[in-house]
Formats: structure tokens, C-alpha cells, sequence
């Protein structure tokens, strides 16, 4: 049984194994070059491939003529994209003879599309998932094969739910990958109408609107907290990063929208009155203390 697998990051390198583990020829590995610049805080396809003894193809290096020229010479059983952040032509997944099959990272058909897992965190789920489908035109709209839940709990940032997510990914692979094999796997409708489509985030996004109510606030702040961009503010000209934070119980009493001290501790004010300990802001990757904003902040203020 031979396959071909498009993929990048944790769960990538997680589902590879488990296709190494389960006897399955991986002909060739289709990865990304990291981005120049980028955060490197996950695994590497490439060097999971290396490790296994896989052939590997940077997806950047070929024309769609190239890449399908190369996935029919591998003439694959099966064909898989694992967090591969490009959509694969229709005549690509043609190849396969049993079938083509994604790892979406939520419970399908919720949160299709770019940043399932961010997405489910700023929106305030309270569970997501893995999701394997047959993959089909539309973006994670194919027949669902299998999928796995995972809590969000009320202070999980992105990351935790993430690595959440990668063991769900696995867990799902290893126990539908029999049905695959022998071509019988049950498949069920993905009824895209029923759930939400989102797309990309960029680092901007993560702007913080002091005036949402303090959930909102708080729901943002995990959602891209390292090793994401981070959210953001701006005191007296600076850009600060809320790098770790929990939301208060009650309200704050400490005046308008946005950072403050009170009694010692940097708090953000939200429009509802609700309040948000900053455990870390950071400047530049520096980690700003209580006294320093209380500077900037009446710097900020006398300059008005």
C-alpha cells in the first residue's frame, strides 16, 4: 500500500509517523520551505521525512504540471494532506486510487477553512478537534471519515488546544487507517450549510479593541498568544504585546478602556466594566513591569 502526503507542522510530522507505524510506503513527502523569518516552533515534515527515509519535494520548487508529473510517477493507493497550506488540484487528486483524504484541525463542518484551531479559540468554543475527510473541490468539504473531540477550556491559549489537536489527529489516522486500506472506510455527509467557514489571520488582527466586552478581550488574547503574532496594544507611541493574561471575575474599577495600574498589577479595562490581568507584556520581546507603564501611561496622558 503506497501513499503520497502533503504535509507541515505538528500534526504533519505526527500523522506521518503514524502512516510509517501502520506500513504504509510513503513514496514521497510534499512540504513548504519554512518562511523566511518565521517562528520556528514546530516540527519540520522535511526532517520527519528525512528521519524515515522519505523523498522529499518542496512544494514551492514545482508548476502544477511539475507536482502532478511527480504524484503520478508515485502512483499512489492513497493520497493525504496533513496542515498543508495549499489547496490540491483536482487532477492531483485523481491519483489516488482509493482516495484522497485531509486532517482538518476542528470538528468538521465547523470552523472550515485557514486557522481552525485559532478560530475556535477566539470564538469561544468550548471543544474542537480533528476531523479526516475525503477531500473534493470545495475547502473541508468532503464526506467526514472519522473524527476525534478535545476540550477548550476557559483559559487554554491556541498553542495548548493545538497540541490537543495533534493527539486527536493521530488518534483519528491510527484507527480509521484499516478502513482506508482495504477501500471500505465508512464516510459520512459534511454538511457545510450547518457550519462556519473563516479565513487566514494576520498579525494585525491581533489588535486588541478595549472597548469589546472583557470575553471578547480575553478570547483573543489566547487565541494568538505565543508562539502566534500575540495581541496587541499601543501606549505612548509603543506596541505591547499581551503575552499571557487571565481574565478577572467582576468588574475593575479603574477608569476608561485599556491598560492601567491598579494597586500594583497591570489590568486591562474592557467597554463592560470586566477586567484582564496582564501576567506578561512585553515590548519588543522585554517584559514591561508595572512601574515602567505607569510612566508611559502619564507620559501618554500629559501629552494629550
Amino acid at each position: 500500500m503506497k501513499a503520497v502526503v502533503f504535509g507541515y507542522s505538528n500534526v504533519g510530522d505526527r500523522c506521518l509517523r503514524v502512516l510509517h507505524a501502520g506500513g504504509i510506503e510513503v513514496a514521497r513527502v510534499v512540504t513548504h520551505r519554512d518562511h523566511p523569518g518565521e517562528t520556528l516552533w514546530f516540527a519540520r515534515v522535511a526532517d520527519t521525512a528525512s528521519e524515515l527515509g522519505v523523498p522529499v519535494t518542496y512544494a514551492e520548487d514545482l508548476d502544477a504540471v511539475a507536482l502532478e508529473a511527480q504524484v503520478a510517477a508515485a502512483a499512489p493507493d492513497l493520497i493525504f494532506s496533513f496542515y498543508f497550506r495549499s489547496m490540491l488540484p483536482q487532477s492531483v487528486l485523481e491519483r489516488a486510487r482509493l482516495g484522497a483524504f485531509n486532517m482538518h484541525g476542528s470538528l468538521l463542518p465547523r470552523f472550515r477553512g485557514r486557522a481552525p484551531t485559532n478560530w475556535a479559540v477566539l470564538k469561544g468554543a468550548t471543544e474542537t478537534g480533528a476531523t479526516l475527510h475525503r477531500m473534493v473541490a470545495k475547502p473541508d468539504a468532503g464526506s467526514i471519515v472519522d473524527q476525534c473531540a478535545v476540550p477548550i477550556l476557559p483559559d487554554d491559549t491556541a498553542r495548548q488546544v493545538f497540541d490537543k489537536v495533534c493527539v486527536a489527529a493521530e488518534t483519528v489516522l491510527w484507527r480509521s487507517l484499516p478502513a482506508l486500506v482495504a477501500g471500505c472506510a465508512p464516510e459520512r455527509p459534511n454538511d457545510v450549510s450547518q457550519g462556519s467557514y473563516f479565513g487566514g489571520r494576520k498579525p494585525e488582527d491581533g489588535r486588541i479593541d478595549w472597548s469589546q466586552p472583557a470575553s471578547e478581550v480575553y478570547n483573543l488574547i489566547r487565541a494568538v498568544a505565543p508562539p502566534y503574532p500575540g495581541a496587541f496594544t499601543e501606549v505612548a507611541g509603543r506596541r505591547l504585546m499581551v503575552a499571557e493574561a487571565r481574565r478577572r471575575a467582576g468588574l475593575v474599577s479603574a477608569g476608561a478602556p485599556g491598560l492601567s495600574v491598579h494597586e500594583g498589577h497591570i489590568v486591562g479595562v474592557c467597554g463592560d466594566g470586566g477586567g484582564i490581568d496582564v501576567r506578561c507584556l512585553l515590548e519588543s520581546g522585554r517584559q514591561v513591569d508595572a512601574d515602567t507603564l505607569a510612566r508611559w501611561l502619564n507620559s501618554s496622558e500629559s501629552t494629550q
